[in-house]
């Protein structure tokens, strides 16, 4: 193999496919100068390098949002590292793919793994980028909205976090406060109705358990201070005895204490009424509808006083409706 790449061609590669100086070389001398073979040998590394890492964890990425004339669209790509997530390159490539996406109106995350960008798949091009920086990468989410009126937001810019909210009728400056309510209060739906059952099941059940524990808990602390106790120095075995070794507790204390708190818990969860547990846990599945369904909030980003998101529609255009609303973030919360 004669065949020796000069500089000329060595940096066309690297502007072509991004990757490195010495794998662009190795490529370019293995492939004998062929361009297209160079690009495909750097491409086969590239999955195999992102193979190699496919059981790392993705915990930091890219999150990036658009909007045209009746189309909107929001896409996610993770990788491992802020360096990698923060880079000029990475943040480009993630652009590519999101305006390929609504170039195209794509409605799902498989179309747009499949979508054409600068010559190779939308997924071969994260996978490349991958090889390249020897970091696992992957598409990780893709939402939209379809129609007119939307105001998409970027929070603070640092592309971890973006909203997107539909309106029946334009507004640019309710659009964007309500994409910022969003963002900061995190919504699981638009109202009560449109919260899925699954949801609402799981949010009853905790309630139901966190209900009874509080009762039971309530009956031992007032058996445990009826006895003379403090329940505070009696709450876990450590505190036990922590106090104990403190001389704030004596044995004969903290033997009656345990005994007290095994017979308080069996008499405490005999005497549950059922239909107390349910009006209590009832309550509290309305206060979280009214605290994450978005009409039901508190807005806010108005002028001090404490208005729900809806009062606060009304009182910029009684007509002024939310239609649909998306969030995505890669920040843990």
């Amino acid at each position: 193999m004669d065949y020796k790449p000069n500089m000329e061609d060595i940096k066309k590669l690297r502007t072509m496919t991004g990757a490195g100086l010495a794998d662009v070389k190795k490529a370019l001398t293995e492939a004998e100068g062929d361009f297209d073979r160079a690009k495909e040998l750097l491409r086969e590394r590239g999955l195999a390098i992102a193979a190699k890492r496919s059981d790392r964890e993705t915990s930091n990425g890219c999150v990036l949002v658009k909007k045209v004339e009746g189309f909107a669209a929001m896409i996610a790509v993770k990788c491992e590292t802020d360096f990698v997530a923060n880079g000029a390159d990475f943040i480009a490539m993630t652009q590519s793919i999101l305006d390929a996406a609504v170039a195209n109106k794509c409605k799902t995350l498989d179309e747009v793994k499949e979508l054409e960008v600068n010559g190779q798949k939308a997924q071969d091009v994260v996978t490349h980028r991958s090889g390249i920086t020897g970091e696992k990468m992957e598409l990780d989410g893709y939402l939209t909205l379809e129609g007119d009126n939307v105001e998409v937001y970027d929070h603070m810019g640092k592309h971890m976090l973006c909203t997107m909210v539909q309106l029946n009728k334009e507004n640019v400056e309710v659009g964007h406060k309500l994409a910022m309510q969003v963002a900061a209060m995190k919504p699981v739906a638009l109202d009560a109705q449109s919260v899925e059952q699954k949801i609402l099941d799981e949010e009853y059940k905790t309630a139901v358990e966190k209900t009874k524990l509080e009762q039971v808990e309530k009956f031992v602390d007032m058996k445990l201070k009826k006895a003379g106790i403090n329940p505070n120095l009696v709450d876990s075995e450590d505190h036990i005895e922590s106090n104990m070794a403190k001389g704030w507790l004596t044995k004969e204390q903290a033997d009656e204490a345990r005994k007290i708190i095994v017979d308080a818990k069996a008499e405490g969860e005999a005497q549950l009424k059922p239909v107390m547990i349910e009006n209590i846990a009832k309550g509290r599945v309305q206060k979280f509808l009214k605290e994450n369904c978005l009409i039901d909030q508190e807005f806010q980003f108005g002028d001090g006083d404490k208005v729900t998101v809806t009062e606060w529609l009304k009182q910029q255009d009684k007509e002024l409706k939310i239609v649909a609303f998306r969030r995505f973030t890669l920040v843990a919360e």
